[in-house]
């Protein structure tokens, strides 16, 4: 009975489990771009380094080595690659750097400093980033594990003493390699947990779109890594900003990700678009009037409307015409392999506008609409061009009234497309910005149709350095704030 009700359990729970409306995979092709900046920006941190002053007594001599600075890294030969359980790591080997710094020696009354060069070579760092869900949904690097080791380092003293400086570099070669080794580690936890977080932090959670929606981007659960990719599935929900508590049920199709050819995949259901235009409907966008009609149009409108009109005063028979779109119903997004639709169910309402007095209405009708929707992914937004391809009018009163609507559907067409779609398509066409972190962007976008759900495949761009995205909206002085939850140094042999 247990072992029936546990299973009863798990269908239970997977039946209530929230579909993503927006799913994204980063694939193995775009790691070779991101190692390389995440060097380039690593080589900043570590050198940044502080190493402590280094003292010692060896028989009479006491020798003292400060103001310790890392110079001249070369971290490759480096791999980067995912692992799995949720982990991205990182392998430098054979890497080195330079130090310069300050020696300092005493014997007796005799003195002697300067500044000399050291190496150190044979450095060996792995790092690994696990990635998570934090409780509001965003993505953040949840633990980082470091090993770090000196293999070697060579110090080239010189000048009266060379001798001596040989005889104590034993000492001194050991002890900077020991606290070398003890401040690499500190410096990674601190670039993942601190600085890559508050990178983690510029990417799109739950944002207004405009004055009246906002989209919901939160994670529903923690990424998945396998040898090839990084998978995040999000909610990928528009909202009402007037109803910020709002959700609709998710009941389309799950979007599926197979390609591994492209840097990202990024996949959108009918949920992510139905529940945009669900959201715009609730707040009252989609109705529009429109007062000053073409010439011919009020003409026709007029000799249509003839038997209503003649039996009003001359003032208000000589009232401009009205024309307003309602939308009656929220319209709906039907994705399939041969292309994007959206149908739209309006009603249009004819009235005079007689001025200072109540409107008088003429006629209402039903409009059904179809537009095609051509997505394309521009940077880090989703814009859409929509075009007319459908148009039909009909009375929901009468068939007879609606065969008089006839003459109306041409004219009626001309001024949808003259008149109405210029402005969906200014506002389709500003887009939706997708979740990436600030910085990055998509390149060589290619869209692909499936049905219920659409891909986009892309290259990664870099076009800001991660040290200025991290510079501009880093935490001030978290270094010190970090350091009593900082782990212990690399345990690696010194």
């Amino acid at each position: 009975m247990a072992l029936f009700g546990a299973l009863f359990l798990a269908l239970l729970a997977g039946a209530h489990a929230e579909l993503p409306g927006c799913k994204i995979r980063v694939t193995a092709k775009a790691l070779e771009l991101v190692k390389q900046e995440g060097l380039r920006f690593l080589e900043q941190e570590l050198e940044t380094i502080t190493i402590p002053d280094l003292r010692g007594k060896e028989g009479s001599f006491y020798y003292n080595i400060s103001e310790v600075k890392v110079t001249k890294l070369q971290l490759r030969p480096s791999e980067l690659h995912f692992q799995p359980e949720q982990e991205l790591m990182l392998q430098i080997t054979n890497a080195s750097l330079g130090l310069h710094f300050r020696r300092q020696l005493f014997y007796w009354f005799f003195y002697d400093g300067g500044y000399i060069n050291a190496s150190a070579e044979g450095v060996s760092i792995r790092t690994g980033l696990q990635l998570s869900q934090d409780p509001t949904g965003r993505m953040k690097v949840s633990n980082v594990s470091c090993q770090a080791s000196v293999s070697r380092m060579h110090v080239a003293f010189g000048g009266t003493f060379k001798k001596v400086y040989d005889f104590l570099s034993t000492f001194i070669i050991s002890g900077l390699r020991f606290l070398l080794n003890q401040q690499i580690c500190p410096v990674l936890y601190h670039s993942g947990m601190v600085l890559l977080n508050s990178l983690l932090d510029t990417v799109p959670v739950r944002s207004s779109v405009d004055d009246l929606v906002g989209i919901d981007y939160s994670l529903l659960k923690d990424p998945v890594v396998s040898n090839d990719n990084l998978d995040m599935e999000f909610r990928g929900a528009f909202f009402p900003l007037a109803e910020g508590n709002w959700s609709f049920l998710n009941r389309a199709v799950e979007p599926q990700l197979q390609e591994e050819e492209r840097m990202v995949y990024v996949a959108f259901s009918e949920f992510f678009f139905d529940s945009a235009m669900e959201s715009y409907f609730r707040a009252g966008a989609f109705r529009l009037s429109l007062e000053k009609l073409p010439k011919d149009l009020d003409v026709l409108l007029r000799a249509t409307y003839f038997g209503s009109i003649v039996f009003l005063t001359p003032a208000e028979i000589d009232s401009p015409l009205k024309l307003e779109l309602r939308a009656t119903a929220p319209p709906h997004c039907t994705i399939k392999p041969t292309g994007t639709t959206i149908s739209v169910t309006a009603s249009v309402t004819i009235s005079l506008v007689p001025p200072s007095l109540p409107e008088i209405q003429l006629s209402s009708m039903i409009m059904e609409v179809r537009l095609s929707a051509k997505m394309a992914l521009r940077g880090k937004a989703l814009r859409a061009q929509l075009e007319l391809r459908r148009f039909r009018i009909y009375s929901n009163q009468s068939a007879l009234e609606s065969l008089a609507l006839i003459p109306l559907q041409a004219p009626l067409k001309t001024l949808l497309q003259i008149g109405v779609m210029p402005l969906l398509n200014e506002r389709t066409w500003r887009g939706v910005q997708i979740p990436l972190p600030e910085g990055i962007s998509f390149t060589r976008e290619v869209v692909t149709n499936h049905s219920g759900f659409l891909t986009v495949g892309a290259d990664l761009h870099f076009a800001k350095g991660l040290r200025e995205v991290i510079e501009k909206n880093g935490p001030a002085n978290t270094r010190d704030a970090q350091a009593s939850s900082a782990p212990p140094p690399s345990t690696a042999a010194a």
